[in-house]
């Protein structure tokens, strides 16, 4: 693998949730949500350093001490201009390279993470992007995106539409013309987005992920997708939870 520079994932968070309110704070197994998750991608070995943006609304001050007082670092920016808050936070903490992680994937595999990561290192003379989400494959709520700054910068200098500042690597992924695109598909011919939703937006979903928590988590120890499966298997009721909310188009 090249050498290269400073590699960290931002975990854009806030308290703000239309569908959930406060999602990421709800505790399963006596943790945060927004805590269980980065345990998981804690175990990456190619991140350098996570940060967590959430913004300056008094709202989440909540976010912002529980993640300092976990020893994670954090970043406080724009509500509603994501874009912007991804920008700026890559920019303080010094990144060549920028992960964009959403919050509501607590079942999110650092083995997973490290292959989209490692392909996209392996191949930095040929893409400015990579995510294992266009086209989905994996079961929703394991999706990654990893992308240079040079990338961020020039869809930060770009975007104007509200959707493109929204969302942050909309502008991105959606330009194929002015950016190297990448995508990461699940081995094997397999496709899970269909039938596994292990994000969490509605009720039933942190009911879903609460089940699989209190069958498989104990003392911080991490269990991968392979596991989550097998175990699925044998519990189809757990599965069940919210597998009608399943979404079937590509995650943006």
């Amino acid at each position: 693998m090249k050498n290269k520079g400073k590699l960290i994932a931002v975990v854009q968070s806030r308290m703000g949730s239309t569908r959930l309110p406060g999602k990421v704070m709800k505790q399963i197994c006596g943790k945060p949500m927004l805590l269980l998750m980065l345990e998981r991608l804690s175990q990456s070995k190619l991140i350098d350093e996570i940060v967590v943006a959430t913004t300056t609304n008094p709202n989440d001050d909540v976010i912002f001490e529980c993640v300092k007082n976990n020893n994670y670092s954090v970043f406080r920016g724009s509500e509603f201009d994501c874009l912007d808050r991804h920008y700026r936070a890559a920019i303080k903490y010094n990144a060549s390279y920028v992960a964009k992680i959403t919050p509501d994937c607590p079942l999110i595999d650092p083995e997973i993470v490290d292959q989209v990561l490692g392909y996209f290192l392996e191949n930095l003379d040929d893409y400015d992007y990579v995510s294992n989400a266009h086209p989905p494959t994996w079961p929703d709520g394991l999706d990654f995106e990893v992308f240079s700054l040079a990338a961020l910068e020039k869809a930060h200098q770009e975007a104007v539409e509200q959707n493109h500042r929204e969302h942050t690597t909309t502008y991105i992924w959606s330009n194929p013309q002015k950016f190297r695109i990448g995508n990461v598909v699940m081995p094997n011919g397999k496709n899970l987005f269909m039938s596994h939703r292990w994000t969490v937006d509605f009720p039933e979903d942190f009911e879903f992920v609460k089940n699989i928590y209190e069958n498989l988590y104990t003392d911080g120890r991490i269990f991968l997708t392979e596991e989550i499966l097998s175990f699925l298997e044998k519990r189809q009721d757990i599965q069940k939870i919210n597998q009608h909310l399943a979404i079937h188009n590509s995650v943006h």
